[in-house]
């Protein structure tokens, strides 16, 4: 199990395969680069087996205890970047973006720059700052960094007022497009189970009680089948909890493709990929894409201060397209 101090998160791993210590720890969390473990581990914020561990070649036995702390992060002030955008909407108070691949919204331990935050200070100027924090400014909903898609960003107080309410009240209309392992049934479903926090790992978040989790509702519909080996999901969040698509499908026990925290063990892949009758040039493409296959396509919501009715959709992007087309050919 895992707690949080004063210091920072502390996670508890087991180890399952011996080997090196900064090799383990990179098998064990993958959303950490091993640069950054390696400097976690000469910073002795690992320990072994209850002892402190300073040498990123130390020995590792299957079975062994490792205790990692993450110091908590000192939060620079985002500062405005020249960044593109691909704005699909703006006007006084809001934009609608159709965030890339790969951009963090907002900076955090690891992402000082580049981040959507930055791009929106440098877009919008000085009327953006402390909308909804200054660490956040403008920002009412946010998406995983490797997660493409819509997002509506507030340009004064009003309209995030105005938009939180309807995040709130859950009449912001999200619709995500994923791409999951194995056939989802029944066709459609509403998954109601709550998320919180892994104890076992801090970095992923994992289905909880209702007395340690957060509501947490997902609506899905399976819109194409592939060979038994994959489907293409329409999702519609009616909470937006970290991770909770990815979650709730790995919950259902269909994951989504390319997920590197939530997905199936590369064995299962290669299995279905081979049982689904696949040349080898595809099960490796599939097999070795990025990401997770999620795309938010769709959102809708009142305009916040004309009231007016405003609905966007946006294509999948490039990678996504080209991973469907794989899975897909027949």
């Amino acid at each position: 199990m895992s707690d949080a101090g004063d210091d920072g998160d502390v996670t508890v791993l087991t180890v399952e395969n011996a080997g090196r210590m900064d090799k383990v720890l990179a098998d064990l969390v993958p959303d950490l680069s091993r640069s950054r473990l390696k400097s976690l581990i000469l910073e002795e914020q690992v320990s072994l087996n209850g002892a402190v561990c300073n040498d990123p070649s130390r020995k590792v036995n299957a079975g062994d205890e490792i205790s990692l702390s993450i110091p908590e992060a000192v939060d620079a002030l985002p500062q405005p970047e020249n960044i593109p955008l691909d704005i699909v909407y703006e006007d006084d108070d809001l934009l609608v973006i159709n965030k890339a691949v790969g951009m963090v919204v907002h900076p955090g331990a690891g992402n000082p720059n580049g981040t959507l935050v930055s791009a929106l200070l440098y877009h919008c100027g000085d009327t953006l700052s402390g909308i909804g924090g200054v660490k956040r400014p403008g920002i009412v909903h946010r998406l995983d960094k490797d997660t493409s898609g819509l997002m509506v960003v507030a340009k004064n107080d009003r309209a995030h007022t105005g938009l939180s309410e309807q995040l709130v009240d859950r009449s912001l209309h999200r619709v995500y497009t994923a791409l999951v392992w194995k056939v989802p049934t029944p066709i459609k479903g509403r998954v109601n189970v709550p998320i919180g926090r892994s104890l076992q790992n801090r970095l992923k978040m994992s289905v909880r009680s209702h007395a340690s989790g957060r509501e947490a509702v997902t609506r899905y519909l399976r819109l194409e089948v592939f060979r038994d080996v994959a489907s293409l999901v329409s999702c519609q969040l009616e909470t937006g909890r970290t991770h909770q698509i990815r979650v709730h499908m790995q919950h259902m026990g269909h994951p989504l493709l390319g997920d590197p925290l939530y997905g199936l063990p590369a064995q299962e892949q290669r299995s279905l990929m081979n049982r689904g009758g696949y040349d080898e040039e595809a099960r490796e493409a599939v097999l070795s894409f990025p990401r997770q296959a999620l795309h938010a396509g769709e959102i809708a919501f009142l305009h916040p201060v004309t009231g007016e009715e405003m609905a966007f959709e946006a294509p999948m992007p490039e990678d996504f397209e080209a991973l469907l087309a794989l899975i897909a050919d027949e």
